[in-house]
């Protein structure tokens, strides 16, 4: 009986040893998975208007790295443009339980029901870098000073044609950042003889504006420069120069991407870039994030630095990676 008793108290021994083992390995995965007062893991949604662009790829990166490295989720979706698809996916989103969502929309009025919706599933939206028109469903924004990025690159054409000239704008009027880019470009070149002869929607990719630029050159050949809305359209433009051998007009985009930067270096026709930082733009969406979840203090608004790159100081940011 003695030694039957002693067996016993082995085995009830050993089970409370694997029962604390299994609270270490929970407490363990605690840590890891950064768990919500819940017990659970956060999920974030993360929606920008095209992944096909480099700078919502890095931007989208910037979060990620962050999230992840809390132990928490994100789910990425591209709606390819297309704010129809970009409701859904968001509709798709609030169904899988997101805690909540980066939101950049494909069209910042026609967003609206995508906002009705995470707002009636009480999931905060953090806007970032394109504001939304109907701003009192968002939490919080995070973006670029967009307008000063357009205006240091109005502001760097007025030096180099003082006595103004011919000009066409590229833009995008379904994206409020680039709005904002092309109001703050104007302003710096009031008051000086620049004639718009166009005034285009290059809808944000290189596509579309290599096209509407090759258009605008055949056109108008003795143009002086281009502005263009963002870096792609920019770079579009730059290659409807080259296909229609005008090598005299210059061009502005808006970005500081790898590719434009390393055209600026190289001493082409895209002469200057607003830059903006959209690694910056994704830790701070990321840090307003977590304070909003956590009941924490945040800043309505969140503004994130813009400046000109150009020839005279492209070496210091370099070409390989965004700044």
């Amino acid at each position: 009986m003695k030694r039957i008793s002693t067996i016993l108290m082995l085995v009830i021994f050993t089970v409370i040893l694997g029962a604390c083992g299994n609270v270490d390995s929970k407490n363990n995965t605690t840590e890891v998975n950064n768990k919500n007062n819940d017990g659970e893991q956060l999920v974030f949604g993360f929606t920008a208007m095209t992944m096909n662009n480099p700078f919502f790829q890095s931007l989208e990166e910037s979060v990620r790295e962050e999230v992840e490295a809390n132990g928490d989720k994100l789910i990425t979706t591209d709606p390819q443009l297309d704010v129809s698809l970009q409701i859904n996916q968001i509709e798709d989103m609030i169904s899988q339980g997101i805690d909540a969502i980066f939101l950049n929309p494909v069209d910042w009025e026609g967003i609206k029901p995508a906002l009705q919706m995470l707002e009636d599933a009480n999931i905060p939206i953090i806007n970032y870098d394109t504001e939304v028109k109907d701003f009192e469903y968002v939490t919080a924004f995070i973006g670029s000073d967009n307008k000063n990025a357009g205006y240091v690159a109005g502001e760097d054409l007025v030096k180099r044609f003082p006595d103004g000239g011919k000009i066409a704008v590229i833009d995008t009027p379904t994206m409020n950042s680039i709005n904002d880019r092309i109001d703050g470009f104007f302003e710096a070149i009031e008051g000086v003889d620049f004639e718009v002869v166009a005034q285009q929607n290059g809808e944000g990719n290189l596509e579309t504006a290599l096209g509407i630029a090759e258009d605008i050159l055949i056109a108008n050949p003795d143009i002086v420069a281009i502005m263009g809305g963002n870096d792609p359209i920019a770079l579009g433009a730059l290659a409807a120069a080259k296909a229609t051998n005008n090598s005299d007009v210059i061009i502005y985009g808006v970005d500081g991407s790898p590719e434009a930067k390393t055209e600026i270096s190289e001493g082409s026709q895209l002469v200057g870039t607003g830059a903006q930082s959209p690694i910056n733009i994704g830790k701070f969406s990321v840090e307003v994030g977590y304070k909003v979840l956590n009941g924490e203090e945040f800043d309505e608004r969140t503004p994130v630095e813009t400046f000109l790159i150009n020839e005279d100081n492209v070496d210091e940011y370099g070409t390989d990676s965004w700044q």
